[in-house]
């Protein structure tokens, strides 16, 4: 009985100390409990202060970068409406170098004059009527000149188109793969077809002679007017001044050119008959009076030796070239 009292006396003297222990340490405990809280709370909001100074900046950065981004598009259509008043009247000279031809205006002039003067000869040889000799003179003076020149300004404006895609193409590999835009400049100005290749040599001079990246291609949409031209201008100055993923806006731009081209095609295709049916009419004129001049050269000959047959042509002439112009704007699609 002794040793269980000694136990259980001993037990209770423990738990009476720890009793008194705790009494006297509760306080400081409570307090290093609240003191942890505190400073718990304090990290919290020290936190909650970092997220959202860091929310707040990422607010103001995107807001900076989308009026960045306003502003650039601003003055990007400034410069297209400067640029599309400057390409709506070409003076001479720009049309020129757009058909690919090395000579002046002088030279086109004298040029012109000189197939005015020589048709106008023809005629008088073939058919003696100043007024007829006169009327052909001033068409191969001003029409037929006017003529070439806008034809190999198509044909060139066409041929570039249609090597263009293959350009970009080789422009966002060239990208991907870390070569510098300008590098992929160069390689297009010494590795691609005409009219491309000589273009982009034009590019690469005019960086060479200090000109921004932006600036020289601005130059591209000047020599060949095209919206193909000032999409990938337009692409090149949102890249300049915003930033961006180069590679995947002239991707998209590649796709966008070919979908254009293919587009282009069937509008064509389908306006073939109209085009085909508008050149019959046109040339059933032309047809008919040959044929009669060939069967009866004496019915038709009124109209050039005599006065009234002449002003009856001129009269004719300006009323065909007018249904001809006509019909062209039916059966052509801007695109």
């Amino acid at each position: 009985m002794s040793i269980l009292a000694l136990t259980l006396f001993v037990l209770l003297s423990t738990v009476a100390a720890s009793a008194v222990a705790y009494a006297f340490l509760q306080p400081r405990i409570a307090a290093e409990k609240n003191a942890e809280a505190r400073l718990n709370q304090f990290k919290r909001a020290e936190t909650d202060s970092t997220s959202k100074r860091v929310a707040r900046d990422r607010i103001q950065e995107v807001a900076k970068r989308r009026k960045t981004i306003q502003n650039s598009l601003q003055q990007i259509e400034d410069k297209q409406k400067e640029r599309s008043q400057q390409n709506a009247k070409p003076s001479l000279q720009r049309r020129l170098e757009q058909a690919g031809l090395k000579i002046s205006e002088r030279q086109y002039l004298i040029m012109s004059v000189c197939a005015g003067l020589v048709l106008g000869l023809l005629g008088l040889l073939l058919q003696p009527s100043l007024i007829a000799a006169l009327g052909i003179a001033i068409v191969g003076g001003l029409g037929l000149p006017r003529w070439t020149l806008n034809y190999l300004r198509g044909r060139r404006q066409k041929k570039f188109i249609a090597e263009f895609p293959n350009a970009v193409d080789l422009i966002v590999r060239g990208v991907k793969s870390g070569l510098p835009l300008n590098d992929t400049f160069r390689m297009i100005a010494s590795e691609a077809a005409e009219p491309v290749r000589s273009e982009f040599q034009k590019i690469v001079e005019a960086q060479q002679m200090g000109m921004t990246v932006s600036e020289s291609v601005e130059r591209l949409y000047q020599s060949i007017p095209l919206a193909e031209t000032n999409f990938f201008a337009i692409v090149i100055m949102i890249q300049s001044q915003a930033g961006g993923n180069l590679s995947e806006a002239l991707g998209n731009l590649s796709r966008v050119l070919r979908d254009r081209k293919k587009m282009k095609a069937k509008i064509q295709a389908m306006a073939m008959e109209a085009k085909a049916s508008g050149g019959i009419i046109g040339a059933l004129p032309f047809i008919v009076a040959a044929l009669v001049y060939l069967t009866t050269p004496d019915y038709i000959s009124l109209l050039f030796t005599n006065t009234i047959g002449n002003i009856i042509l001129i009269v004719a002439g300006f009323w065909m070239t007018i249904g001809i112009v006509v019909m062209k704007k039916m059966i052509n699609f801007d695109f």
